[in-house]
């Protein structure tokens, strides 16, 4: 089918084929028609990046009546990122049909957009929270609205929108039709559709909540410590990848974008506490491939819409099983193929089991690459540089001849050799000795008689010259921590050192631990609001007998620097 078998009119068949589009997606396939008639409301469930803006847009565009300066048509997204996209979009489908279209969001100079509707628009593209308060200002009409669209109406819902939107729908004509797309049918959307719809008509494209067809699905296990250097060795297995690195919380992410900058690697952090001229300034970089990777927060890359996007990485799944999806559906876009990696720990592993089920999908467990898988892709990468790099034979030609003459003693496979040597070494002298990250579902090891009370007999000789406070915290076996991740956890947000911890008793859900007395309050300080993948940890003054456990070997840190400079 072709976009001439829609029912589009002559003019925005010119503005489509002015911008290359050959055959609608199966989203627009089904949608144009049935919004083309303009008389029922619309329900629309579609993976991200199957091109849904033209799935509403193109008909929206057809009912509006351009010698009409007032708003006829809202469309509301989660973003100010989606909204400017957009309302990019539109315009260019709007080449030869005269209509203005308005973008108003937050963080951005509200005068300047009361001046712009004030001069006449037919359609509007707006976040939730800014087109209220245009209402409530009386600057943004919706007398004459017929057409409200909810774009990413579950990324509105999980952005806290739910009282705006229904403001902004009470608020709306009665007569008109509300369009609702979303990636999946999460109880909120359902909600909306059955409080502002009329028996809406639905099309669902790939299932109701199922991720998009062109991903591949895998993830990684790991022990917690291991969760960072193993994030390294997938970015230097993929050394052509641009992708976006999710997080869960704004300091995780600053911080995973301050490790990875300082390990050497192409990445920027985007999330809420930058300044929209940062947000921008970030983006700005990643579109144009200036950085490499975009390390961001769910809220924050909500709107990204970059089709050469490659992979996705989960640094850490979210709380929220729907936010799988969005994540993911940033790469795979405009029809290309994609990767979805996530990170998980022995105890997340049922979380991919759930993911499976909701998106109908098949998500690997895969080995993370070992040293010399690594090291191959970074040598083809380097070769295939070489052999694609373009070459100015003029502006370099008065510097070949003392370059000819200094290296005219090798030969040819010596000058590669050298060549490979110097872009190539720090790479295979930091893998040389590499361990394996991979955890492994095997039956803890028992202990040899007496070995864990070796190990705490000599914390307990260690804390003779102090006198000492016993602490309970509420993790254990159960959750996958040993004595070590105890020790590192406390040292980490205390402050304190090591050798001010004495014998540690593991408990199957709980475990008890002893420091120096003069500690007591930096470990009351520093632990408290703490998260350990996701369930609080809280720690408290215990009594009782002297503990018994183990202690483990901290993780490792530092990493090869990636070759080549990062530009501004």
């Amino acid at each position: 089918m072709n976009f001439s078998d829609l029912g589009l009119s002559p003019d925005t068949l010119k503005s489509i084929q002015l911008l290359g589009f050959e055959t609608p997606t199966p989203i627009q396939e089904q949608a144009i028609p049935i919004l083309l008639e303009g008389s029922k409301d619309f329900v629309g469930l579609a993976s991200t990046g199957t091109g849904k803006t033209a799935a509403f847009g193109l008909p929206l565009l057809e009912r509006v009546d351009p010698s009409n300066d007032m708003p006829q048509g809202i469309i509301l997204s989660p973003t100010r990122e989606l909204c400017l996209q957009i309302a990019d979009d539109l315009k260019k489908f709007a080449r030869h049909h005269h209509v203005k279209i308005t973008a108003v969001y937050g963080g951005s100079n509200i005068s300047t957009q009361i001046r712009d509707l004030k001069r006449g628009t037919q359609i509007i593209v707006a976040t939730p929270g800014r087109l209220l308060d245009l209402i409530e200002r009386r600057a943004a009409k919706l007398d004459q609205v017929s057409v409200v669209v909810l774009d990413e109406a579950d990324e509105m819902l999980n952005m806290g929108f739910k009282d705006e939107l229904d403001a902004i729908l009470e608020k709306a004509p009665e007569d008109r039709v509300t369009w609702l797309f979303s990636a999946t049918m999460a109880k909120g959307v359902a909600r909306i559709a059955a409080n502002y719809q009329t028996d809406p008509v639905e099309v669902s494209v790939g299932g109701r909540n199922e991720a998009a067809a062109n991903i591949e699905h895998f993830c990684f296990m790991v022990h917690e410590k291991d969760r960072y250097p193993a994030l390294k060795r997938i970015l230097d297995y993929l050394p052509e990848i641009y992708g976006v690195i999710f997080c869960r919380t704004r300091a995780e992410t600053q911080t995973v974008a301050e490790k990875l900058m300082a390990d050497g690697y192409s990445a920027e952090a985007l999330h809420g506490e930058l300044s929209q001229a940062q947000r921008d300034a970030v983006m700005r970089k990643f579109r144009t491939k200036t950085v490499q990777m975009l390390v961001a927060t769910d809220v924050a890359a909500r709107g990204i819409d970059v089709n050469d996007i490659t992979h996705v990485i989960h640094y850490k799944l979210s709380d929220e099983t729907a936010a799988y999806t969005h994540r993911s559906g940033r790469t795979a876009r405009a029809g290309k193929s994609g990767v979805s990696i996530a990170l998980i720990n022995m105890h997340e592993r049922r979380r991919i089991g759930e993911l499976e089920r909701r998106n109908n999908i098949r998500i690997k467990l895969e080995k993370i690459p070992d040293a010399k898988a690594i090291c191959e892709n970074q040598l083809l990468a380097l070769i295939h540089r070489v052999v694609d790099v373009k070459v100015n034979e003029e502006e370099i030609a008065d510097y070949l001849a003392p370059a000819y003459e200094a290296l005219c003693h090798l030969d040819k496979k010596e000058i590669i050799k050298r060549f490979i040597g110097i872009e190539f070494n720090h790479f295979l002298d930091y893998y040389r000795n590499a361990e394996d990250l991979n955890a492994k579902s095997k039956p803890r090891r028992e202990r040899q008689p007496g070995q864990q009370r070796s190990e705490n007999s000599k914390r307990n000789r260690r804390m003779e010259a102090y006198d000492t406070k016993r602490f309970s915290i509420n993790v254990g076996r159960v959750h996958g921590v040993n004595a070590g991740a105890i020790v590192r956890l406390v040292c980490e947000h205390s402050g304190i050192k090591s050798n001010k911890i004495g014998a540690i008793d593991l408990g199957r859900d709980t475990s008890n631990f002893e420091v120096a007395k003069d500690a007591a309050n930096d470990i009351r300080k520093g632990l408290q609001n703490l998260k350990l993948d996701g369930r609080s940890v809280s720690v408290r003054a215990a009594s009782g007998g002297k503990p018994g456990g183990s202690s483990g070997p901290g993780g490792r840190s530092g990493g090869p620097r990636r070759g080549g400079r990062q530009r501004d």
